[in-house]
């Protein structure tokens, strides 16, 4: 009785993770290629999903050379008023697992921003100035919305 439970256990956490074998073929060795330098980046914000007070979006970075890169960890991020200047509300680290990632030209990934709209002291960014795992110049990218509580980021995966 006890296997029967363990195999129904392992089953389904094997149709929960049905992506993981996706993400496996994406990840590396550290080391085995180069890091991906912010010069080799575009960084953009997909579609924002909202529900119940939360928002999330993913933070997209797409290898823009000729060549393999690879991410691991967590984006720097800093909201910016529409002046340009930078606001008051850090960013948190979300848990979560970080693998490394290789990117060939062309290729995708990217971390998760969640943010909350219904707390007391909020901000109202108009951009998100976006630092690569790694480190690098930053980039700006449009980030306009109304309220903005709590934030945090994800690893990139």
């Amino acid at each position: 009785m006890r296997s029967l439970r363990i195999a129904g256990i392992v089953g389904g956490l094997l149709l929960a993770g049905g992506a993981a074998p996706a993400l496996a073929c994406r990840t590396a060795e550290p080391g085995a290629v180069g890091q991906c330098s912010a010069s080799r980046l575009q960084a953009s914000l997909g579609r924002v999903d909202a529900g119940a007070g939360n928002r999330y979006a993913p933070l997209e970075f797409t290898n823009r050379s000729e060549t393999a890169c690879t991410l691991y960890g967590r984006p720097e991020l800093v909201l910016l008023s529409a002046q340009g200047a930078a606001l008051s509300l850090p960013v948190s680290a979300a848990d979560g697992p970080s693998p490394v990632v290789t990117l060939q030209p062309g290729d995708t990934a990217g971390a998760v921003l969640h943010w909350t709209v219904v707390e007391t002291d909020c901000v109202t960014p108009a951009a998100l100035q976006v630092t690569p795992p790694g480190g690098g110049p930053a980039t700006t990218i449009a980030f306009a919305e109304e309220r903005v509580c709590h934030i945090d980021v994800t690893p990139v995966a």
